[in-house]
């Protein structure tokens, strides 16, 4: 670590939640848990110096920041991505990719809306929840290889970002209803942009179970978790 802040990051879905905590000089996670143990998790009903809620939602699209537009994103958005009625569209900047990333976090509001009401900083205020692929783009420069690999699997989607150096290559989200078909999709970005994944390593946010890891490693250099 490198101060003492104490930190929780909290990836929400459909089916549960999982956490990563940094306190007092320790770190774990927790894998995916049921929806029902929020508020019998002693993890949840602390406070930190940095909340970090996370959302699986495929109703995202990244656009260069000279054409966003506020008052359009929610008819752009609606290009790349199944818009409802009642879905409230929002945007948030990523600025380390002169990008806006235009977003949807209505699937898994209800349990995302809890976790926010539970797990507050320190001061007592709240987080914002955020899209997984938000965060993705956020922790890529964490990685200090020069392919940089991060992906997230979640209620049968795949989330995925890619880069070399500080320049994006690919930032997507796949329905894979099964970890073979997220393999698949991770392969044919990968064969697309041209990258070797004997010479690569893959990272993921959330967790993997022993067999999907033990599949990525079959074809990576390293499986890695951030």
């Amino acid at each position: 670590m490198k101060d003492n802040k104490d930190r929780i990051s909290i990836q929400v879905g459909l089916s549960g939640y999982s956490f990563k905590v940094q306190a007092d000089g320790n770190e774990h996670s927790s894998g995916w848990m049921n929806a029902e143990r929020i508020f019998s998790t002693p993890e949840l009903q602390k406070r930190y110096d940095e909340v970090e809620i996370s959302v699986s939602t495929p109703k995202c699209g990244l656009v260069p920041e000279q054409f966003h537009s506020p008052e359009n994103a929610r008819a752009m958005l609606a290009e790349v991505a199944s818009i409802g009625e009642d879905d409230v569209v929002d945007f948030i900047a990523v600025p380390q990719f002169a990008a806006v990333l235009l977003y949807s976090i209505t699937v898994g509001g209800t349990l995302s809306r809890v976790i926010t009401e539970t797990v507050l900083k320190t001061d007592g205020t709240k987080s914002r929840p955020l899209p997984e692929l938000y965060y993705i783009l956020d922790h890529l420069s964490d990685i200090k290889d020069y392919n940089k690999i991060l992906a997230s699997y979640v209620d049968d989607y795949l989330y995925i970002a890619i880069a070399q150096g500080k320049s994006l290559l690919l930032c997507n989200s796949y329905h894979a209803p099964d970890f073979t078909t997220a393999e698949y999709f991770i392969f044919l970005t990968m064969k697309k942009l041209q990258l070797n994944p004997e010479m690569s390593s893959i990272y993921f946010r959330t967790p993997l179970n022993e067999e999907q890891e033990l599949s990525l490693y079959r074809y990576f250099r390293s499986v890695e978790h951030i």
